[in-house]
């Protein structure tokens, strides 16, 4: 299967999807994740978040052969097809194959919610054995088996699923080994019958499949240098969005530990409005105009949802409030380390922030001539709905960008953004000719310029700060400052922020987010996009080459398929924290485009 980088002992999980449902697979090709039939859904595959030993247990989807003694994994270059590869002690060998099925057939997008696996010999004959152990209730309980001619049913508390397969389905039922002298297939998905013929179907799917995201990657617009990186984390970035509502997911998992025994076990498959501006811009700077246009479409939705007043720093997929967070007692948590939770109360806090968030992912609606939807007037009069609440919030005490759950403060960060939802909200109405809103928009986001800059500003540390009320904290959205415009990559109090960071918040070329106590004590890990947020200030200064070099410093923490989660140990290595992180991925495409030479330099 071609060399391989050797990859970080931990969170080694290849991702497959179709923006529908999607699966995690740990390197020998066994399911540890996956909801079903979307991904805020209950798990019905959840050994991810077993105690270690408990892989025998309810939850589970593997294929082990005989006397195994190896196995290795990879993406089929620019698709969401992984291969894994397993070996026995014999010479035997098998290819896995798992995709979830993603084209176009009749002038639309077939993503249905099945996981397709073809397992096949290549070597010798290998004995094979098949687990398939669905779970519900998270992980509480297993579903009635029914088997059928050529499928088993699975049935329980809401949960109707099937398995298709032309692999003899007595072994599957009762988990035996058999020789594997033929390609079999399973098709995992709702409980509907099959007509066609399976290793026929399989096939076509999968032909199709890997057609569909080699033609979409032909069409993204990648840098010159780091042209894997960028593609591997735009196809997953691809694979967290849920195309239905067009959400884009913070991650496919939840309660993976910030760092053992932290205690920072989070919920994290909803949509964030926070993200919302970075995800475009990266989204815009690939040239993925249609996953762009879905979490505009997204955005949109939520600004004309209900009062404004109450507009959530979180949501579900589907554009409704996150659940209450709850503990799952059924799971014992990645490692054993729980809790494992269910929901997030990030959803009842208040975080300012929100309403720039808002404006500035909207703001491409007013400028992007390749969108089949523009923003008109009265999208522009939503939004300065929007900004009537940011004018008030602006300065006021909130949970902040790091969701603090006992303290509110009013943070550098939260202002920042409520300037930048009056100062977008001034440059549209200029570009769609209402001269005399946006001439309000400016004053307003003048007079908060003027303050947020006297009042962030710490002479003695000579740096922003995190907070607007004397605080001597710094945290890693300062770095942010000029990304939103507020000030200039030139002014000597960025360069002196970014020193400040340096001394402060820098460990072995890793970002933390902040080192004062919060709710859970000291952070241990650094949060990965603080680092890209590192990177980019660097090469806003001029210091491209320590960029680069922090910058791949960062790749080579990826894991063995290319992925990233949330967190990572600054003396390690080891990759903490949900998974795979869709900040990360940002921060990956974000990076390489800032960093790299032109085109021009090699054509």
């Amino acid at each position: 299967m071609g060399a391989f980088r050797a990859s970080q002992p931990s969170l080694d999980l290849a991702v497959v999807g179709n923006c529908q449902m999607s699966a995690l697979l740990d390197r020998e090709g066994t399911v540890m994740w996956s909801c079903w039939p979307r991904p805020d859904a209950e798990p019905i595959f959840c050994g991810l978040l077993r105690e270690e030993g408990a892989q025998s247990a309810h939850g589970v989807f593997s294929v082990a052969l005989k006397d195994q003694r190896g196995a290795d994994q990879r993406y089929r270059r620019n698709t969401a097809v992984v291969e894994t590869l397993l070996l026995d002690a014999h010479g035997g060998e098998a290819l896995v194959t798992d995709f979830c099925p993603r084209f176009r057939t009749y002038g639309r997008l077939f993503r249905p919610a099945i996981l397709v696996r073809i397992i096949e010999p290549l070597r010798g004959r290998p004995q094979v054995r098949i687990r398939l152990r669905p779970s519900v209730g998270y992980g509480a309980s297993q579903p009635a088996v029914v088997a059928g001619g050529h499928h088993l049913r699975f049935s329980g508390e809401g949960l109707a699923l099937r398995v298709t397969t032309d692999a003899p389905l007595g072994a599957l039922q009762d988990e035996q080994t058999f020789v594997l002298d033929r390609p079999v297939v399973l098709l995992l998905g709702p409980d509907e019958r099959v007509e066609e013929q399976i290793d026929q179907l399989g096939r076509h799917w999968l032909a199709a499949t890997t057609d569909y995201w080699c033609e979409w990657v032909r069409t993204l617009a990648i840098p010159l240098e780091w042209q894997e990186a960028v593609i591997r984390a735009a196809i997953t970035l691809k694979l967290c969005t849920y195309e239905d509502s067009g959400a884009v997911l913070a991650a496919l998992t939840t309660s993976i530990p910030e760092a053992p025994g932290s205690q920072r076990n989070w919920d994290y498959r909803y949509c964030w409005l926070r993200d919302a501006f970075f995800v475009v811009q990266a989204l815009n700077r690939l040239g993925a105009t249609r996953t762009m246009e879905g979490f505009l479409r997204f955005i949109e939705n939520i600004a004309s949802q209900g009062a404004l007043d109450t507009v959530r720093p979180v949501y579900r997929i589907s554009g409704s409030e996150p659940l209450t967070e709850r503990i799952a007692p059924g799971l014992a948590g990645y490692r054993g380390d729980g809790p494992v939770r269910v929901g997030n109360q990030a959803a009842e806090q208040v975080q300012h922030d929100v309403y720039g968030s808002v404006v500035l992912a909207a703001s491409q609606l007013f400028y992007d001539e390749r969108l089949a939807a523009r923003g008109d007037h009265a999208l522009y009069g939503r939004l300065e709905a929007l900004g009537t609440q940011a004018v008030r919030a602006y300065g006021q005490p909130d949970a902040g960008p790091w969701e603090f759950r006992t303290v509110t403060h009013p943070h550098t960060f939260s202002a920042a953004m409520c300037w930048a939802a009056c100062d977008r909200l001034s440059q549209i109405g200029t570009r769609i000719g209402q001269p005399a809103r946006a001439n309000e928009w400016r004053e307003h986001a003048q007079r908060m310029k003027d303050d947020l800059l006297q009042r962030a500003w710490n002479p003695s540390l000579e740096s922003f700060v995190s907070t607007l009320d004397g605080s001597a904290s710094i945290d890693a959205t300062v770095l942010l400052l000029p990304e939103l415009g507020l000030v200039s990559a030139t002014d000597p109090r960025f360069a002196s922020t970014v020193a400040a960071v340096e001394r402060e918040l820098v460990d072995d070329a890793y970002v933390m987010r902040y080192r004062h106590p919060d709710d859970f004590g000291r952070p241990e890990s650094a949060f990965t996009i603080c680092t890209f947020w590192y990177i980019n200030a660097l090469a806003m200064l001029g210091r491209h080459d320590e960029a680069v070099t922090h910058f791949e410093s960062v790749l080579a923490r990826r894991n063995h398929v290319g992925l990233l989660s949330e967190d990572i140990a600054p003396r390690s290595g080891e990759l903490w924290g949900n998974f795979p992180q869709t900040y990360s991925l940002v921060g990956i495409i974000r990076s390489a485009i800032r960093l790299s030479k032109p085109w021009e330099a090699a054509l």
